[in-house]
């Protein structure tokens, strides 16, 4: 799920331009950040290929007792179905996104999300502005989750489930095969919270952070 091929040049563009507008309302800073995803999950994909493994022998198991098969090594018939299956587990499991998602507890997948943001909230340096009003916007494409984290003059006004409104509805968008427009509408949605909670604009605002849509590693 490369970025690129989910958000078109366009959908940048909007992104920025939203980002541009929406500020002209508040004081807050907004950051739109995309991952691919937020952890390589490797210990997926060895659940993968020890099922497929498992799967493979038992098949080859049961073959042998309903089909004779002359001229083939005991051995062969042992470890050959293992190794396949294991191989065919590992590439399905890195060609396959739902497949691998769902070797993965929730939990996990939630919890690697928050690191990652946590990351991007820091080497973004969202915390950078002059009244601490900086908001991260945070998607991570394999997990199809997003979060919202604002910075400490913003978490005193914004309650969390306000967010999770606007997480919910860029999620929904994201879903429905409209990135752009889902996360246009999110840059939006914030930007009409953060004034009606008092980040108004101020007479010497000033644009702290970059406008663009920022993306980063896995």
């Amino acid at each position: 799920m490369k970025v690129n091929r989910v958000f078109s040049p366009e959908d940048f563009r909007r992104v920025e331009e939203a980002v541009h507008e929406a500020e002209k309302r508040t004081s807050g800073e907004i950051v739109p950040f995309v991952v691919e995803r937020s952890d390589a999950y490797a210990s997926a994909t060895w659940r993968a290929s020890t099922l497929g493994a498992l799967l493979a022998s038992l098949g080859t198991a049961a073959a042998i007792h309903w089909v004779e098969v002359w001229g083939v090594p005991l051995s062969l018939w042992i470890a050959g179905p293992a190794v396949v299956g294991a191989g065919i587990g590992h590439l399905a499991a890195e060609l396959v996104p739902a497949l691998k998602r769902a070797l993965i507890p929730r939990r996990v997948l939630s919890e690697r999300v928050e690191e990652r943001a946590a990351q991007a909230f820091l080497s973004e340096e969202v915390f950078a502005t002059r009244e601490r009003t900086g908001v991260l916007i945070f998607l991570s494409l394999f997990e199809r989750r997003a979060l919202v984290m604002g910075d400490k003059g913003i978490a005193a006004k914004v309650r969390q489930e306000e967010w999770d409104g606007v997480i919910e509805r860029l999620v929904r968008g994201m879903r429905e095969g409209k990135p752009g427009e889902a996360l246009v509408g999110a840059i939006e949605r914030c930007s009409r919270l953060l004034e009606g909670r008092g980040v108004e604009i101020r007479a010497d605002d000033r644009d702290e952070l970059a406008d663009g849509l920022r993306t980063g590693k896995p």
